[in-house]
């Protein structure tokens, strides 16, 4: 079955309500900005449909007609739409995550945030490339523990572009990315092959 994602919805296929409930799943989970086209095909909804759905969250969330104005909205950034904090919480988010929610990081985000930072600014695509394994849950801890940023959405891609923070530079003890210790000592240089490097 072929899904028309031009044509204007019927209410057999896609009430507004559960379209809406939909959308706000997978805007929960997602860490990339999506595409109307995008999130249209994956739900198999009309692309107006969707269009009008996000409209109403974006009212519903910035509390329009009298409803609570909610501490996060539903922004487009980047040719796509993505919930974010509201600014205002920032702080409040940032303060959470560094002062109650202290715990250690683990092995798999320790080596994203040494992709991160000496690669930045990187696209998630490009560290997920490098370690070889899907790092949408570390990049999430990082960002919320306020190590990394966004440092900027590709115009073409959509991709965001991360970054280390200055709270990263305050908990490594350095003033620079620059006092980083370089990594080329560490690498093998090949005089014994590479067979053996994991």
């Amino acid at each position: 079955m072929t899904v028309d994602l031009f044509s204007e919805p019927t209410d057999a296929r896609a009430p507004a309500l559960d379209l809406e409930r939909s959308l706000e799943a997978i805007l929960m989970v997602t860490d990339e900005p999506q595409s109307l086209v995008s999130l249209a095909t994956s739900l198999g909804a009309p692309v107006p449909a969707v269009r009008q759905s996000i409209e109403r969250l974006v009212a519903d969330y910035d509390g329009v007609d009298g409803g609570v104005r909610r501490g996060f909205e539903l922004r487009e950034v980047g040719g796509g739409w993505r919930i974010y904090v509201r600014g205002e919480f920032d702080e409040v988010v940032r303060d959470f995550v560094l002062t109650q929610n202290p715990t250690r990081l683990s092995q798999a985000a320790l080596e994203t945030l040494a992709v991160i930072a000496y690669k930045q600014p990187i696209s998630r695509g490009a560290i997920a490339s490098i370690r070889a394994v899907n790092v949408d849950s570390v990049v999430r801890t990082l960002l919320g523990r306020g190590l990394i940023t966004e440092a900027y959405t590709d115009s073409e891609t959509g991709a965001i572009h991360y970054a280390t923070t200055d709270t990263l530079l305050s908990q490594l003890g350095i003033n620079s990315l620059d006092d980083l210790p370089l990594l080329s000592p560490l690498l093998a240089d090949g005089s014994e092959g590479f067979d053996d490097v994991r």
